[in-house]
């Protein structure tokens, strides 16, 4: 007797799939490498996933012009499958996040980031904004995908809508101390992002905030800058904005706006490690002892304050699927990062570049000195910021720099690449990419001639084994 179940998807080339189901999220090149056909497989293989412990899936996307079509096509493939959608629209990262948490529910977020306007991908969580990584699922998507997702002999799932933004906003205001705070000018700079469509929604109800829009239209093309404020020159539109206004703070955010950055009164970035001390300060106000997670390149400034503030320090490898199960492992209250991700564990353990907004807003707001004053508190040490190397020999290059340095090493770690202590806080890490012939160096001392000096040294060692090229992260 022929089984009633419906067929599965095509097969697709294990190694075109690969390309665009990466470590952390699916991502790649609209009409080359991510299709509406593509994306329906991946939404149906996340309903097979999570189809145990859930009914429904949350989906929310960008401003970008293909995410509207995409996440339509992954709501059929979930559907195909039995679960029901969500729709939460036009959302930013940690919006979706918010969904995920209020409505218990795994969620799907249809957004590139940072990336250019070619490109799109998807992010996605479990209930709860539990992360999906390539060891909690999408290793498994991904198998799926390239053997042919199985058909579903069950009823297909409904679609539904609903508004999550106005209780976003109140919900994260509900977690920071709001009243009182004198009055103060905020520039935003969103980037043609998701910040233009969360920010009235979580800080134009804060009497204390006037805000300084500054490319607040939703715009996919990106036609002012790119929406990645990691690269100090898409913030220059947002420094010359606060020196023309005269904010007393500026934010700037990426595209999907989960990431927030900060420039003081003065038009100069603030460290987005100090940004990390300052909210481990506060956290640890109201529940002294917390642990609080921090990843090894962020600034020593960052370990040193959490245990003078009576808190528990817990150093994590870099990358959001690091720090977000060592939060969920040790029930941490905050965890930081250098790119600014900040994670915060009222909000399920996610992260949510607004939520630290707001601390910051609130800190500045409680006191009367300007921002850079604050910050100085938390800022300890100079850094050298992100430095990439591209050579053919990473491992060999690593194994010469130690070789250079010698003497001076008091101690070596590998939680991550390999972190060399040079005493008197000065240390560096140098790490490889795994996907490309990269080496990572991050550098910090007590003084940028010192930063200097082990910058020079490293890039000359670098380039004595043959020819390198180095540049500052994006």
């Amino acid at each position: 007797m022929r089984s009633s179940r419906k067929p599965s998807s095509p097969s697709r080339p294990a190694a075109a799939v690969h390309r665009v189901i990466k470590a952390y999220d699916v991502r790649g090149l609209v009409g080359e490498e991510l299709d509406e056909g593509f994306v329906a497989d991946v939404g149906a293989a996340f309903a097979r996933l999570v189809r145990d412990g859930a009914t429904q899936i949350a989906v929310g996307y960008d401003m970008r012009e293909s995410s509207p079509a995409l996440a339509a096509a992954f709501a059929e493939g979930v559907n195909a499958q039995g679960l029901d959608v969500v729709r939460i629209g036009l959302a930013s990262t940690d919006q979706l996040y918010f969904a995920s948490g209020l409505m218990d529910c795994p969620g799907a977020m249809f957004t590139a980031s940072h990336n250019p306007a070619a490109y799109n991908g998807i992010k996605l969580c479990r209930a709860g904004a539990k992360p999906v990584g390539k060891d909690t699922g999408l290793s498994v998507i991904a198998e799926e995908v390239i053997a042919g997702v199985p058909g579903h002999d069950g009823a297909r799932g409904s679609v539904s809508d609903r508004d999550v933004l106005a209780d976003y906003g109140e919900f994260l205001r509900s977690l920071v101390s709001l009243p009182g705070l004198r009055p103060m000018k905020v520039a935003v700079d969103a980037g043609n992002g998701m910040a233009g469509h969360t920010t009235p929604a979580v800080l134009g109800p804060v009497e204390s905030i006037t805000l300084a829009p500054l490319f607040f239209e939703l715009d996919g093309t990106f036609p002012n800058h790119e929406a990645n404020p990691l690269e100090p020159a898409n913030l220059v539109d947002l420094q010359n904005h606060v020196l023309a206004t005269g904010a007393d703070i500026g934010l700037a955010f990426d595209g999907d706006a989960d990431r927030c950055f900060v420039v003081d009164e003065n038009g100069h970035p603030v460290s987005p490690s100090a940004v990390t001390a300052l909210v481990a300060a506060r956290e640890l106000g109201r529940e002294i002892g917390a642990t609080v997670i921090h990843n090894l390149i962020t600034s020593r400034a960052v370990p040193e304050l959490v245990t003078e503030r009576g808190g528990t320090p817990v150093r994590s490898r870099v990358g959001h699927s690091y720090i977000k199960g060592l939060m969920a492992d040790t029930g941490a209250i905050f965890g930081g990062e250098h790119s600014a991700h900040y994670y915060f564990r009222d909000f399920w353990g996610a992260d949510s570049g607004m939520l630290a907004a707001l601390h910051v807003l609130a800190a500045l707001g409680e006191q009367d000195r300007p921002l850079s004053e604050l910050m100085a508190d938390y800022q300890r040490y100079e850094a050298s910021g992100e430095i990439n190397f591209t050579v053919a020999e990473a491992q060999a290059c690593v194994d010469d720099v130690l070789k250079a340095f010698g003497a001076r090493i008091n101690a070596l770690d590998h939680l991550d690449g390999v972190t060399v202590d040079l005493g008197d806080g000065a240390w560096f890490n140098l790490r490889m990419s795994n996907t490309e012939p990269l080496l990572r160096l991050n550098v910090e001392a007590r003084t940028t001639e010192e930063v200097d000096e082990i910058v020079g040294r490293v890039s000359a060692t670098v380039a004595a084994r043959g020819p390198a090229r180095a540049e500052a992260a994006p």
